[in-house]
């Protein structure tokens, strides 16, 4: 349970502010994620990895997952799995990434901050 919360927050916290992706985002590739609990009672971290394809993000096992990679960098995104939700947002720079996520499992509320490193 804990763990879907984590990949709920990794595919949101990938995506942008943006409505629409930009064709042959600078921000494509493979990128590696690492999920930081700062409150609430999910796993401390939790690392994957996340597909940046002109500007969508996508991870094979996540369905219902919503987000962009906008032309800027700007990283905002949410994703649901049966009862779990979680939401993020933050910035991609050249080959790295960071910012903030929160997200629930049932009533159980976490929340932190991700680093992204482009593979």
């Amino acid at each position: 349970m804990k763990k879907c919360v984590y990949w709920a927050a990794a595919a949101v916290c990938l995506a942008a502010s943006s409505s629409a992706a930009e064709a042959r985002s600078a921000y494509d590739g493979t990128w590696d994620l690492v999920f930081v609990t700062q409150r609430g009672a999910c796993d401390p971290t939790y690392n994957f990895s996340v597909n940046i394809t002109d500007g969508i993000v996508t991870h094979p096992n996540l369905v219902r997952f919503r987000g962009y990679v906008a032309r800027s960098g700007a990283v905002r995104a949410s994703v649901s799995v049966q009862d779990k939700f979680a939401s993020g947002s933050g910035r991609l720079s050249g080959n790295a990434g960071r910012g903030r996520w929160s997200g629930y499992s049932g009533t159980a509320r976490c929340a932190g901050y991700w680093t992204a490193r482009r593979n």
